[in-house]
Formats: structure tokens, C-alpha cells, sequence
């Protein structure tokens, strides 16, 4: 492959315009679900997972597949990644059979070294520090529900994790305000700059969109949710955000400890949209990726 690598590691790297014209691709493309552009047609990409995936997994397959391209799947288990063959060695293998590598895993460092050494385009499709596909569909299906992030109260609840790592870093791009509220003995855990309070229905006040994900990620079994209780998504802080406020979540839910049944299965629940956008943001994502990297899109 030939021309500009075009990675998507992380959402402040790529610049406010860009972002903004891949999602305004995804809704284009979305308008046209039925009947996809091929314009990946003979195009290959990879996906290498260390974690259990269904939405990543799914979405970025059918991605390539409804716009005519083809994927292959490995886990960590399956391929010689890191171990007996260098991080460097397999990028380099991969980038001589496939166009593009979407990699979900747990270690950001080995994500960014297989990047350095690839000559086709690397995806992150979530590791510990980040998850920007997530946030990019994200703010598509905001859009769709509340016509723009732009100016909008953005409430996060719970613990700090890779998500909300990227919803901070998407706050200056979209320039939406953005708030955490979460147990006082992770206070340090907060970024600089980063608006925060400990008393959740502070940050519900006047919310235009509640987020909060689960509070045992994976690799955490066992953990002690308790300190959590005071910030599960729940009516009493629905009804404390503004009219037409909306519930988000990437799921899966953990039944029913970050968000309340009545919530999650409440008209203001936007999940289920949320989640099929995977599917839209993923596809603009990948041929932005592509384009201009010595691949022809059709």
C-alpha cells in the first residue's frame, strides 16, 4: 500500500473537521442501509481481539461485508502476536495480506507499536485507555436524537474508565460540557481540567444526555461495586434533567447495578440506536482509513 496511513487510535488525533465529515458520512451512509455503496469491494480487514467482543466484533464484520469487503478473524490465541513473532513481524505480515487491521485489546502500548510498524491502516477497537469508535457512535446517535452535541450537558456516572476517557476527549472537539460524578476516593482519578462532583444529582441537573457503563469491566470479576450504588442511572435523576433528556449506554448492561430496569427500558433509553450506530460509524470510519491510501474505493 501506497500514499498517507490513515491510523484512528485516538480521537485527538485526528482533527475537529475530519471527525465531524466521517460522521456526517456514517449518517449518509446509514440513510442508505439498505442498499450500501460496495465501495470496499475486494478490500480485507482484519480483526484481532485479546477480549470478548460482541458489538465489536459484529459491527465492524458486517461494516466490511455490506459495503463489499471481506474480513478475517483472530484472537490473540490464534495468531503468534507478541510472543514467538514479534509485534513488528506480524504487522508487517499482515499489512502484505489485508488493506486494514481493527484491533481490540487490552494493552494500548502493543495497540500504538503494531500501528508504528503497519503499512495499511490500524483501528482501535478498544483497549484499556480508549474506546473512540464507541464515542463516534456515540455522537452520531446524539445528533440523530438532539440535532447536535454542540452546547449540550453531558453527564457521566460511575467509575473512570476507557469510555469516559474518550467522551473527555471528545468534549473539546464537539464542544459539549461534560461532567463526571463519581465516588469520592476516585477524585484523583479525574484528568486535569475535567469537571467533576461526587453528589450525582449535581451532574443530572439539567443533562441533556446521562451515560454510564458497566462498573465490573472485564478482568475486574470480583470487584466491590457498593461505593457505585449512589450512582446508578435511576428515574429520580431522569427526572432532574432537562425535557427530552436522553439515556446512553455501550452496553452490555450489568442487570441492574449502573442503570435502573425502569431507565434502561424507558422511551429516554437510546441504547439499542446507539448500538446499531456502531455499525454506520464503523463503515465512515473505515473508509476514511482507506481512502487516499493507495486503495481504490469503488
Amino acid at each position: 500500500m501506497t500514499g498517507d496511513i490513515r491510523h484512528f487510535i485516538n480521537l485527538p488525533d485526528i482533527g475537529a473537521d475530519t471527525l465531524k465529515g466521517i460522521i456526517k458520512h456514517a449518517h449518509a451512509l446509514k440513510a442508505e442501509k439498505f442498499q450500501p455503496p460496495q465501495i470496499m469491494e475486494g478490500l480485507s480487514l482484519a480483526m484481532v481481539f485479546d477480549k470478548l467482543s460482541t458489538r465489536t466484533r459484529v459491527s465492524f464484520d458486517v461494516a466490511m461485508k455490506q459495503l463489499g469487503g471481506h474480513t478475517i478473524v483472530m484472537s490473540k490465541g490464534e495468531m503468534q502476536f507478541g510472543g514467538a513473532e514479534s509485534i513488528e513481524s506480524t504487522a508487517k505480515v499482515l499489512s502484505r495480506y489485508v488493506d486494514c487491521i481493527m484491533v481490540r485489546m487490552s494493552d494500548d502500548d502493543k495497540l500504538l507499536e503494531l500501528a508504528k510498524y503497519s503499512d495499511v491502516p490500524v483501528i482501535n477497537g478498544m483497549t484499556d485507555k480508549s474506546h473512540p469508535c464507541q464515542i463516534m457512535a456515540d455522537i452520531m446517535t446524539i445528533e440523530e436524537k438532539l440535532g447536535s452535541a454542540q452546547g449540550k450537558k453531558i453527564a457521566w456516572f460511575g467509575d473512570y474508565n476507557n469510555v469516559c476517557q474518550s467522551y473527555i476527549d471528545a468534549s473539546a472537539i464537539f464542544d459539549f460540557d461534560f461532567i463526571m460524578a463519581l465516588p469520592e476516593d476516585l477524585n484523583d482519578n479525574v484528568p486535569s481540567g475535567v469537571s467533576f462532583t461526587n453528589d450525582a444529582k449535581i451532574a443530572a441537573k439539567n443533562a441533556d444526555v446521562l451515560v454510564t457503563d458497566t462498573w465490573v469491566s472485564l478482568g475486574q470479576e470480583g470487584k466491590d461495586i457498593q461505593k457505585f450504588l449512589p450512582y446508578q442511572v435511576n428515574s429520580e435523576l431522569m427526572t432532574l434533567a432537562n425535557d427530552g433528556a436522553i439515556f446512553m449506554h455501550c452496553l452490555p448492561i450489568h442487570e441492574w447495578e449502573e442503570v435502573s430496569e425502569a431507565v434502561a427500558k424507558s422511551p429516554a433509553s437510546v441504547i439499542y440506536d446507539e448500538a446499531e450506530n456502531r455499525l454506520h460509524a464503523q463503515k465512515a470510519i473505515l473508509a476514511w482509513c482507506l481512502d487516499g491510501a493507495g486503495v481504490k474505493l469503488r
